[in-house]
């Protein structure tokens, strides 16, 4: 049985008029997203991979084109979203419990209902017993995870990924990777997830988008459904593929 399409975006593109100069950064952009599909969007830095992502987040209009939830399209912000960026975004003067009950807050959820709801997510991440815990005591990957647990909290239908282990040294990107899809696999989201890192792309993605360089358009296209998981970064296979991307993508990619 074919998957419903949960997300899709019509004819995407984005300029920035300036006064001395126009900057071109998404160039006509269509692409259908999945219900429960976890699909990479890879390409170079400065590519305009960020810029889509905000575009069909409702964080910027597009300067062309729409984009569908469900068949409905949507303007502007929408509650059936959450993102998570590469700098965490979480308060430092509040716990992990409040800032993960942050977006409860705004919604008007009651504080009993959000904190049991909150607790739930913080479960799911892994940082029991960090409930009373500052930003300051805590690691870059459990910073991320308070990100996550606040993103899932909301109860997004699709969770957009910036780069969310861009910052993170080598070994913790490792682990979030394998986080990431234990928390996927458990409580099952339309995944959006922006990298520049082939390997990452390869060991995450149900689909990989490759972007071209700015202004970004869809220079092709992977299926990895495949490729079974959990992958074995030195398989014959996943080399094979990341061989075969690597030879496609455009300069800039690790």
């Amino acid at each position: 049985m074919e998957q419903k399409v949960k997300l899709r975006a019509k004819n995407i593109s984005k300029i920035f008029f300036g006064k001395e100069q126009d900057v071109f950064a998404v160039d006509d952009i269509s692409l259908d997203v999945k219900e429960n599909e976890f699909l990479v969007i890879l390409g170079p830095g400065q590519c305009g991979k960020s810029v889509f992502i905000n575009t069909i987040s409702g964080l910027l209009t597009p300067t062309v084109g729409s984009v569908e939830i469900d068949g409905e399209q949507i303007s502007g912000c929408s509650r059936k979203i959450s993102v998570v960026f590469q700098k965490t975004g979480i308060m430092f003067w509040k716990n992990t419990m409040q800032n993960v009950e942050l977006g409860l807050k705004y919604a008007g959820v009651k504080r009993k209902d959000r904190a049991k709801i909150a607790q739930k997510y913080i479960d799911l991440v892994g940082l029991q017993g960090f409930e009373k815990s500052y930003p300051s005591q805590l690691s870059g990957g459990m910073k991320q995870r308070v990100g996550i647990a606040r993103a899932y909290a909301s109860d997004p239908e699709v969770l957009m990924m910036d780069e969310p282990f861009g910052a993170l040294d080598a070994q913790t990107r490792y682990a979030m990777q394998a986080e990431i899809l234990r928390i996927w696999e458990q409580n099952k989201r339309t995944v959006i997830f922006i990298t520049n890192n082939i390997e990452e792309a390869v060991y995450l993605g149900d689909r990989i988008i490759l972007f071209s360089m700015r202004p970004a358009h869809v220079k092709a296209e992977y299926s990895l459904e495949s490729l079974p998981r959990p992958r074995d970064y030195m398989s014959k296979e996943f080399l094979a593929i990341r061989e075969m991307i690597e030879s496609n993508a455009d300069l800039a990619l690790q």
